[in-house]
C-alpha cells in the first residue's frame, strides 16, 4: 500500500509530494523529478521504525 510522503528538492528547496511503496522494503532509492524546477532528485528512502525518512540529492 503506498504511503503519502514528501521531500525537499535538493536543487530549488521546494517541497514535493510523493508516495512510498511499502512493499519496496525498508530501504529504497529511485529518481524523481522536482514538481517545481523539474531537476532530477535521487531519493534515498529508509524506514526508521515510525515512518519513512527521505533524503534527496541532485542526480548526477
Amino acid at each position: 500500500m503506498p504511503l503519502e510522503a514528501g521531500f525537499q528538492c535538493a536543487g530549488c528547496g521546494e517541497w514535493n509530494e510523493t508516495v512510498v511503496d511499502e512493499s519496496g522494503g525498508r530501504r529504497q532509492s529511485y529518481v524523481e523529478d522536482c514538481q517545481v524546477c523539474c531537476k532530477p532528485n535521487e531519493l534515498a528512502i529508509e524506514w526508521d521504525g515510525k515512518g519513512y525518512l527521505i533524503r534527496a540529492e541532485l542526480e548526477g
